[in-house]
């Protein structure tokens, strides 16, 4: 699997010129709903695979680790990183559940997660939607 790298502490000029894309999204952990959602701004990242929280999160969430993954960065090194969950991620009138990867500083939400709530990134806007040709319900292929 490949995740793409991303910076940690950017300005928010810096953001525009490069072309980033966040969202704000609320994760739960749903196997213990008696502790508080945590609100991240996530970095929208269509060419990641997987959710990828900093260790914070996983100890606010008290998220158990699953297993040990080893994912290869942009640059091409190879990192095991803990994979917990499940997450409970609502972002809008969505709700998805996913794993995720523990590493970094800055939450990145991935391609499988965008998918499953059926979200859409507009490069234009630099916005994360959910997909106006679904805006009720969330659709996905199952064949």
């Amino acid at each position: 699997m490949i995740i793409t790298s991303f910076a940690s502490n950017r300005e928010s000029n810096e953001e525009q010129e490069m072309g980033l894309t966040n969202a704000k999204i609320q994760l739960r952990n749903p196997r213990r709903p008696e502790l508080e959602a945590v609100d991240i701004d996530a970095l929208a990242d269509t060419g990641a695979v997987h959710m990828c929280i900093p260790l914070h999160i996983q100890m606010q969430l008290q998220l158990d680790e699953a297993e040990a993954k080893e994912v290869t960065l942009a640059d091409g090194s190879r990192k095991l990183v803990p994979y917990v969950g499940p997450i409970e991620l609502r972002f809008r009138n969505r709700i998805g559940f996913t794993g995720a990867l523990v590493m970094g500083d800055t939450p990145l939400l991935g391609a499988i997660p965008m998918e499953d709530m059926d979200l859409v990134v507009v490069p234009k806007t630099r916005e994360v939607i959910i997909n106006p040709l679904n805006p009720n319900i969330a659709t996905s292929v199952a064949k």
